[in-house]
């Protein structure tokens, strides 16, 4: 008996563990899927609009110049 409460505890602490794993897993999947969105999708779009505003500024300072 006193080996079968053993082997619980020894399965129990093994299934926590399983389970902090795919915490882990997730949190960093969903972490890693983040980034590459950001860089594929948000750093794009912000570099592409900061060239077009200064390509705006640029187009006004000149008709301001003249």
């Amino acid at each position: 008996m006193l080996f079968l409460r053993q082997n619980l505890n020894t399965i129990k602490m093994e299934f926590t563990q399983l389970i902090g794993f795919f915490i882990f897993l997730t949190v960093f999947t969903m972490g890693f899927w983040l980034l590459i969105f950001a860089l594929t999708f948000i750093v794009p779009y912000w570099l592409f609009g900061t060239f077009m505003e200064n390509m705006k500024l640029r187009k006004e300072a000149k008709r301001n110049k003249k």
